[in-house]
């Protein structure tokens, strides 16, 4: 990703200094520590004073999608985020994230931590979209809280993953809420670790969970994914995995939790290879090996059930 195609950011954060923060109707935007200090309420999400990180309050539906970007582009930087996003009640809106570093070989570190208040009857559709360099050390953890009625689709993509990579994604949903989480890495020299959890605690909340990871030269990939059903609720789990080198490991591991007799929740995990048969197709239409194996992993990564 280029923030030079990139439009409108509405909070832009580069290392450690605000590059744009911007004003829009319904939409409050500013840096968290900024919150802490103006808004009483808002130290409840947080054990104490952030560091940096954003704010992003919005009361009103927009025009346009409401766009934040936090950026390494130094060497050795570590950025220690807290982030909060909070959804007033009954309005739909969408979000796209951008998490990037502008160089390949800057070594920075970006820790981040967010929490996403969806209140009752309000909608979210969050992009999440992360490009790294190869020796970068990545950790996130946000957390979703769904209130009645409210609704969550949540994509996360990350084809250029850093050195390691740690990420977290839990989702708690209240009565008649529902979730949608896609979370889609493509991996090549790197370590990463995934853990996402959606607890379904309200009666007739439902969710589903989609995990499509492609294990490259010299990747490992670790993913336990689990639902909790409290209620009688509705969830399902499908883990893909594709194996595209000899040097490249995937752990899959889904987890059902049951503790409601009327819940109905379920699970599909697999882990593939590229065909012999698929490949020798695609080369007697004209595309070489390296082509080939590319087009059969934007076909995995972008087809959906």
């Amino acid at each position: 990703m280029d923030m030079k195609n990139v439009k409108n950011v509405d909070y832009w954060q580069i290392d450690h200094r605000l590059k744009n923060v911007s004003e829009r109707e319904g939409a409050i935007v500013m840096p968290s520590p900024k919150a802490w200090e103006k808004f009483s309420w808002v130290k409840k999400y947080f054990l104490r004073k952030p560091e940096e990180g954003y704010f992003v309050w919005l009361k009103k539906e927009g025009k346009n999608p409401l766009t934040t970007c936090l950026t390494i582009a130094s060497p050795n930087i570590s950025q220690k985020l807290n982030n909060l996003l909070v959804i007033e009640e009954g309005i739909k809106v969408k979000i796209n994230g951008f998490c990037n570093a502008q160089k390949n070989n800057l070594r920075g570190s970006h820790i981040a931590q967010g929490k996403i208040i969806i209140k009752k009857g309000a909608s979210l559709e969050y992009n999440h979209c992360h490009q790294w360099g190869e020796n970068d050390s990545v950790e996130t953890d946000y957390r979703f809280i769904l209130e009645e009625n409210s609704s969550l689709n949540y994509n996360y993509k990350n084809l250029f993953p850093p050195k390691k990579l740690r990420i977290k994604t839990f989702v708690f949903e209240d009565k008649n809420s529902s979730s949608e989480l896609d979370i889609t890495i493509r991996a090549s020299n790197t370590k990463i670790d995934i853990k996402d959890n959606l607890v379904l605690k309200g009666k007739n909340s439902q969710g589903i969970v989609r995990l499509k990871l492609v294990g490259g030269e010299n990747s490992e990939i670790k993913a336990k994914s689990s639902i909790v059903a409290k209620e009688e609720v509705r969830g399902h789990l499908d883990c893909q995995g594709l194996l595209i080198s000899e040097s490249a490991k995937i752990f899959l591991t889904p987890e059902l939790i049951c503790q409601n007799k009327m819940a109905q929740i379920t699970h599909e995990a697999s882990i593939g290879r590229i065909s012999e048969e698929e490949l020798i197709y695609l080369r007697t239409r004209g595309l070489n090996e390296k082509e080939a194996i590319g087009l059969i992993v934007n076909g995995f990564l972008v087809a959906k059930k």
